[in-house]
């Protein structure tokens, strides 16, 4: 049996811990209130009769108060209950040493795995870890009230990014790019003014990617049209060059022309080989490169939409490409996320632009992305509007400006909390009145944990983050101003994020969401979802919103929490996961068209934030295949992502499939890579997190690997 610690650390279980803690309680009390071995070893045996595999110290210790309460020793009861206070307090003193020890020592398992996107054994994001550590701790400890720091660890909800809590800085954003490129910013203190040319606008792009990041713990998107105008601006340069040197008419137009186009793509290839690289070799001061969107539309009023096209087919190019990895092969780079939008003029019906949607896919086959968003969904589901995402999934509401004109460049996300929705939908087992009740009760929590969030923003003047609220990525307010106005009335956004409709639809209906009846409740969860949502905003004035769940991980952590809670139910807490937000779970049989279909109507009622995806096979030479998908994409459902089935080393660029080796590891059958960190693995197992185990032939093995690989 393993031991689940307050810090989420499964050790081993030692009765002999049960024994000291008692005995030190019984040396406290008279003779006849103290326990005897044998009433001991009875508690110990319940425990153990338990038969768990695993169990919360928390519970342990509450077992033992129960059974000594049961057979009348109140008095040593008492003074347990005094002992494992007292203990407690000494945890409180000091509760981090463990942690960010065994991080430095590089076998903190959790933390290292936490977010891929950071390489724990680097000194610089080693930093960012222990300040994380920090902060979580006295988030826990001391910056939320108890129910909701308890409410975090019993997985009723999850309290995100509590590592950034200590601090008075948000989450994700939708850059002002075009305020910071017409009217200039400041970087570090020094004035960098409005670009003449393209190639300029792509290095101040990337300076401000990288001051935005260090200043916030979330996604960031940019919205590449900005960059339109200075291409064109390149090519005004670049004409009257040319026609100066050729002011005599020694070279013929045609000749002059070409030379023209010719220097113009030199400086766009130069100018987007600068956004990929500089963005991939930059370091945010939380360690990381990055986490930044680049918003692909082509908008049809727009007067520079021809050298937008260019830059969109440059991206894309280049995108497809790759970037050389240290040892000289091209590998498919973790940033920029590319997000492109599909419209009249380029979803594959003969538009103008459909060459661009043509090199997207092709593009998507290889490198996984772009995602794709319908313009013409969207503007059904957000008043007309067509904008980013903040970083790849989250969504601001419409909001107009003094002077009625729609805004969402320079608006901001506060915090994330999200609700466990297959607990509430086990321990109601078929009741659904128990199961609104309790959903009514922990949704409340929610809120409450969300408002904590609001609060501790209030107050923060933009002298915090400069880049963000005096120099234009989010507003220009003065030195020492505060930036409550911007918290409020809906101006930023405050998500309520949620999982697994699937597995609450199973506990409650005993079916998925995709039968019809399913599909009834699992829609009915999301409009009283939406429903409270709204109530809190008339309530608060604040933006919140319905967001499908950031974060991966997730899923398998209310999952293991529920599991080790409640047991092995079948179709919910056995497969060691949940669905994330309203996904078709991926073990049904369901073909791509069908699930972007099914996934729509459940997207459109979460306005805060969604992404449907689906798996298909390799397709790096069926690009009809891919159009098909993209082009039902367009017509069906708002935000989709494609995922080809096919393992890639990043090492060596072997594209081929990855297998465990004979020591339980991944590895590359052609060079022998095996950090996972470095290789692109579909998922090919349940998911399974239990312990490994020895077979009947005395060979260690994985159990997914045994029953799925």
């Amino acid at each position: 049996m393993k031991v689940i610690k307050r810090d989420g650390r499964a050790v081993e279980y030692e009765k002999s811990k049960i024994e000291i803690a008692i005995e030190k309680a019984n040396n406290e009390v008279r003779e006849k209130e103290k326990a005897s071995k044998e009433e001991i070893k009875n508690i110990i045996d319940y425990i153990e009769d338990l038969g768990k595999k695993r169990i919360l110290v928390e519970d342990v210790q509450d077992i033992i108060e129960q059974k000594l309460m049961e057979i009348g020793k109140y008095d040593l009861a008492k003074k347990y209950i005094v002992y494992r206070y007292t203990r407690a307090l000494i945890r409180k003193q000091n509760t981090t040493d463990e942690s960010i020890l065994s991080l430095i020592k590089n076998s903190n398992k959790e933390l290292m795995e936490e977010n891929s996107n950071k390489n724990a054994v680097v000194a610089s994001t080693q930093r960012d870890l222990i300040a994380g550590e920090v902060s979580k701790d006295l988030t826990k400890r001391m910056l939320l009230p108890e129910k909701i720091s308890k409410a975090h660890e019993e997985g009723i909800l999850h309290f995100h990014d509590a590592d950034y809590f200590l601090q008075p800085i948000h989450n994700c954003c939708l850059i002002n790019i075009e305020d910071m490129l017409d009217n200039g910013t400041v970087l570090n203190g020094k004035l960098i003014e409005s670009p003449k040319s393209f190639g300029v606008a792509c290095t101040i792009v990337t300076q401000i990617i990288a001051a935005v990041g260090g200043g916030q713990y979330g996604g960031q998107s940019v919205d590449i049209r900005h960059l339109g105008k200075y291409l064109r601006k390149s090519k005004e340069k670049i004409i009257l060059q040319i026609q100066k040197l050729n002011s005599e008419d020694m070279i013929p137009k045609e000749i002059e022309n070409e030379l023209i186009q010719n220097r113009l793509k030199e400086e766009l290839s130069a100018g987007i080989q600068t956004l990929q690289y500089q963005i991939n070799t930059l370091t945010t001061t939380n360690g990381q490169s990055p986490f930044v969107t680049l918003f692909l539309n082509l908008d049809k009023d727009d007067k520079y939409i021809e050298e937008n096209a260019m830059i969109i087919e440059e991206i894309l190019k280049q995108r497809y490409q790759g970037i050389k990895n240290e040892n000289g092969i091209y590998v498919t780079p973790a940033f920029p996320k590319l997000v492109y939008v599909l419209d009249e003029h380029n979803c594959l019906k003969g538009g103008k632009y459909d060459y661009l949607t043509k090199l997207a896919v092709k593009c998507s086959s290889k490198r996984m992305y772009p995602d794709y968003i319908s313009a013409k969904k969207m503007r059904e589901n957000y008043e007309g509007n067509v904008f980013s995402p903040m970083g790849c999934r989250s969504f601001l509401a419409p909001w107009k400006d003094e002077n009625g004109k729609y805004k969402f460049e320079g608006r901001f996300n506060q915090g994330v909390v999200s609700i466990n929705l297959p607990q509430i939908g086990i321990i109601a087992g078929k009741d659904e009145e128990r199961f609104w009740k309790l959903l009514d009760e922990r949704l409340e929590l929610c809120k409450e944990a969300l408002m904590c969030r609001h609060y501790a923003l209030l107050g923060t003047i933009a002298d915090t983050s400069p880049i963000h609220w005096r120099y234009g990525a989010i507003a220009r307010l003065e030195k020492g101003e505060k930036i409550d106005k911007l918290l409020k009335n809906g101006y930023s956004s405050i998500s309520l994020g949620y999982i697994g409709i699937y597995e609450t639809t199973k506990a409650i209906k005993g079916v998925s969401h995709t039968t019809p009846e399913g599909r009834e409740f699992g829609l009915k969860i999301m409009k009283h979802l939406n429903e409270k949502v709204n109530k809190w905003k008339k309530e608060t004035g604040l933006g919140f919103a319905l967001y499908g769940t950031p974060a991966e991980s997730l899923c398998y952590r209310f999952a293991r929490i529920d599991r080790e809670k409640f047991g092995n139910i079948k179709d919910i807490t056995d497969k060691g996961y949940y669905t994330n937000s309203y996904h078709v779970d991926v073990r049904e049989e369901i073909d791509a068209f069908a699930k972007l279909k099914f996934e729509s109507d459940f997207q459109k009622l979460s306005p805060g934030g969604a992404i449907s995806y689906i798996e298909v096979p390799n397709m790096k030479h069926n690009f009809q295949a891919l159009e098909q998908i993209v082009k039902y994409i367009y017509d069906n459902i708002q935000y989709g992502e494609i995922n080809t089935k096919s393992d890639y080393c990043q090492v060596c660029g072997f594209d081929g499939e990855i297998l465990i080796n004979e020591n339980y590891e991944w590895e590359c059958p052609n060079c022998g890579n095996k950090d996972k960190s470095k290789m692109n693995v579909v998922r090919r197992t349940c998911g399974y997190l239990g312990e490994n185990f020895w077979n009947e032939g005395k060979t260690k093995e994985i159990k997914s690997r045994v029953l799925h690989l």
